[in-house]
């Protein structure tokens, strides 16, 4: 562990690892209990769409992912409030349409290997000002949580009574969908497009199987994205794997091995 962080680039992966660990399952708490969990698939494929057009435009492609993803969650938010029942419609919609866009716009980068390479992200390879970016969103989006953890409960427990107890969903909805959108966009980079959804999803899981309030899920989700990327980074180092993936299966590994302990325990009551 010593030897690794002896080297810069493995400090600025362990710091935007860590921030990042922290953040993103605290936006997938929310997504979870609102039953959006599809919607990170679905702001990580517009943001391949940003990328691609970033690439072309010749523009920093992150930039390129956040517009696309900040345009995504508006339309989104817009499809899902004309459509009020059927929410999962439009995340379906915006996927297709980042999908396709995505797969059109590819055809046109120049370079195809940077483009691949926020398919998977490479959190190794982050620079000072990439590091400089994923802390200020990062800790912008622990900052939100925290200070709007009472009516983010509400709006996900249920929205017409966080309506009637006097909770600004408009607000709440917007903001949320906006923080959903910067944390994709710029973990798309780090831990890769096709990966940040699992991250997203896999830390509640786990907190759902052992958690008992609100406030326990959010800090056993946390806590596990925070240890997946300390052990994911530390045996992506050892190995010579690539750190996104080891990152999220460590996650998957740590929701196994408390399935069958909650299982175990059941079973030992019984």
């Amino acid at each position: 562990m010593l030897d690794m962080l002896q080297y810069a680039f493995m400090q600025r992966a362990f710091l935007s690892g860590i921030v990042l660990g922290v953040a993103i399952p605290l936006v997938g708490v929310i997504v979870v209990l609102k039953r959006l969990s599809m919607i990170g698939d679905t702001l990580s494929h517009a943001s391949l769409a940003g990328v691609a057009g970033g690439l072309i435009a010749g523009i920093n492609p992150v930039a390129g992912a956040t517009v696309a993803c900040l345009a995504a969650a508006c339309f989104v938010e817009m499809i899902r409030k004309r459509l009020e029942s059927r929410g999962d419609l439009a995340i379906a919609i915006v996927m297709a349409a980042g999908v396709g866009l995505a797969g059109v716009l590819s055809g046109f980068v120049p370079n195809s290997s940077t483009f691949s390479s926020f398919l998977f992200g490479s959190i190794v390879t982050v620079d000072n000002s990439e590091l400089a970016g994923v802390m200020v969103v990062g800790l912008g989006i622990i900052a939100y949580c925290l200070l709007f953890s009472r009516e983010l409960f509400w709006v996900a427990l249920d929205e017409r009574a966080a309506r009637i107890a006097g909770v600004r969903t408009r607000f709440i909805n917007v903001s949320f969908i906006f923080a959903c959108a910067l944390a994709i966009s710029i973990a798309a980079r780090t831990v890769g497009a096709l990966i940040v959804s699992s991250m997203m999803t896999v830390p509640v899981a786990c907190a759902l199987v052992v958690a008992r309030s609100w406030r326990q899920t959010c800090i056993v989700s946390s806590t596990v994205g925070l240890i997946s990327v300390l052990a994911g980074l530390t045996a992506s180092y050892i190995w010579g794997l690539k750190p996104g993936g080891t990152i999220v299966l460590t996650q998957v590994a740590i929701l196994v091995v408390l399935v069958i302990w909650r299982g175990a325990r059941q079973n030992a009551r019984n």
